[in-house]
């Protein structure tokens, strides 16, 4: 390179992995420092970004408007597995290259997957409005060892949860556009999505949104599902068609849903889901954990040493 890299990184990714990040080469920084205000000098210098999780989600807007702004943008990194946000098809229009830090969320979004389906078989939302109200009313539980559990997107969440799932004695299934061999379980293409439905007794959604996917549960996929099955989302809310899903779980046809996105975030007050007995809402924290954080900011400092080097990146989106 015939000028050094200038990175634009928050002040605090800086003060915990400045020295990791100065090993990997030379460069310049330019600090963001929530609710103040990054001079247009400064910014013009910037060519590598990092969207860190301590940003996300009070400052993580005001970052995004800054890096808009930047005209020499050559890589962009987001803390999220997840790039399917327009902002970031905006910054590759503008000829950014984009990576994510698929795999960093991985464990805990499993876990969260866990409790789910848990807290579902052992109706906790029930028993956690009975304690509100100070009741003694014992009912019945489910097990779910010997539950066929289908994974729909077999990435590091998907194969994780998976993975956990087999050990609580359940039966997953994953499924993917293509079968690697590599996968800790059954697995199907997505042409035998019907039949996974037909015999799954819990559903865990784990797939990016695409514009394959977009839709992909409506109310005929719903009815397949077997009576009193459970679902769980932990990857787009505009995967399931949420209004088909709220009359599934009205009619008795689907038993509950733990959900961790939704197609309006953050989910609007009045919303009928808000409301519903068998529904577990958490607002889109499912990754949210120390580790996880830990995790994507050591994807970045690896990638930068890549990208001082002129090496391939880990986890680049293409188009």
């Amino acid at each position: 390179m015939s000028e050094r890299p200038v990175l634009f990184v928050s002040a605090v990714l800086w003060q915990q992995w400045g020295e990791a990040l100065r090993a990997q080469g030379e460069f310049d920084v330019v600090l963001f420092h929530p609710g103040e205000r990054v001079s247009d000098t400064d910014l013009e210098r910037v060519t590598v970004a990092c969207l860190s999780g301590d940003l996300w989600p009070t400052s993580s807007a005001a970052y995004m408007r800054c890096c808009l702004g930047i005209a020499h943008l050559d890589w962009f990194q987001s803390f999220s597995a997840g790039v399917d946000s327009p902002v970031f098809g905006m910054l590759m229009d503008r000829g950014a290259r984009l990576t994510s830090a698929s795999g960093a969320s991985a464990t805990p979004i499993a876990h969260h997957v866990l409790m789910g389906l848990l807290a579902l078989a052992r109706n906790l939302p029930t028993m956690m409005r009975q304690q509100g109200a100070q009741q003694w009313q014992m009912h019945g539980l489910d097990d779910l060892e010997g539950r066929t559990v289908g994974v729909v997107g077999m990435g590091p969440i998907g194969c994780e949860s998976a993975r956990l799932c087999a050990e609580f004695g359940m039966r997953p299934i994953g499924m993917r556009r293509t079968v690697q061999g590599d996968e800790p379980c059954e697995t199907w293409t997505f042409a035998r999505l019907d039949e996974l439905l037909s015999v799954a007794d819990d559903l865990v959604l784990a797939l990016p949104l695409t514009p394959d996917t977009n839709g992909l549960i409506g109310a005929r996929e719903l009815a397949l599902l077997r009576q009193g099955a459970r679902v769980v989302n932990v990857g787009r809310g505009e995967l399931i068609d949420e209004s088909a899903l709220i009359d599934a779980l009205h009619r008795g046809h689907i038993g509950g849903a733990a959900l961790d996105v939704f197609t309006t975030e953050p989910l609007p007050v009045g919303h009928p889901l808000w409301g519903m007995p068998n529904v577990i809402i958490t607002p889109h924290v499912a990754g949210a954990t120390p580790l996880s954080e830990h995790r994507a900011a050591a994807i970045f400092v690896d990638n930068l040493g890549r990208y001082l080097r002129g090496e391939p990146l880990r986890n680049e989106v293409f188009r």
